[in-house]
């Protein structure tokens, strides 16, 4: 019997030793890529790591919302069984909404909300005067053209949206590129 002992004696207690409840409580203060990286240390940081305390702090808080925009009615059940974690990957993706025409996701790193408008979906002056712009099919779009600006003097742009934003401080991008100018002999 003294042998025993001694051998469950000399053991020596590691990471995997921890409760997986404690482990969770850490990860909760790290960001969404540093969970992750704990998850792949043992079996208990990627227990901990999947647990829905950990994930819930890093979903925005209308993250119901945004679930219904992505999932059609036949996912509800499926929705309802989701993990905080599977939450969290899906909403990383761009997920299309109204129609098709707008996309939102979630910064991996950070969770906060991004937007996606394509310029068809946005009110600019001119934008219907051949004259001034065309749409130009392109691969390098997500929506597979962009409008291009022949010529201007000043444009105007306007928008609407219809979205259930968190509370918070927010910017506004605009993606232009500039092409060569012409010239002439």
């Amino acid at each position: 019997m003294g042998a025993r002992v001694s051998s469950v004696m000399a053991r020596e207690t590691g990471l995997g030793d921890l409760p997986e409840n404690c482990v969770a409580a850490l990860l909760v203060h790290l960001d969404p890529p540093e969970i992750c990286r704990a998850a792949r240390l043992c079996r208990t940081f990627r227990g901990a790591a999947s647990a829905d305390l950990v994930w819930e702090t890093k979903l925005p808080r209308n993250y119901r919302y945004l679930l219904a925009l992505v999932s059609d009615e036949k996912a509800v059940e499926r929705r309802s069984r989701l993990c905080k974690k599977e939450i969290y990957a899906r909403l990383c993706r761009p997920n299309p909404f109204d129609g098709g025409t707008k996309e939102f996701w979630l910064e991996k790193s950070c969770g906060g909300l991004c937007m996606s408008i394509p310029s068809r979906a946005l009110l600019i002056t001119g934008i219907g005067d051949y004259r001034y712009w065309n749409y130009i099919p392109t691969e390098e779009s997500r929506y597979r053209s962009v409008a291009y600006l022949q010529q201007t003097w000043w444009f105007e742009v306007d928008g609407e949206i219809n979205f259930c934003f968190p509370a918070g401080a927010y910017s506004l991008f605009f993606r232009l590129h500039l092409g060569c100018a012409a010239t002439w002999s």
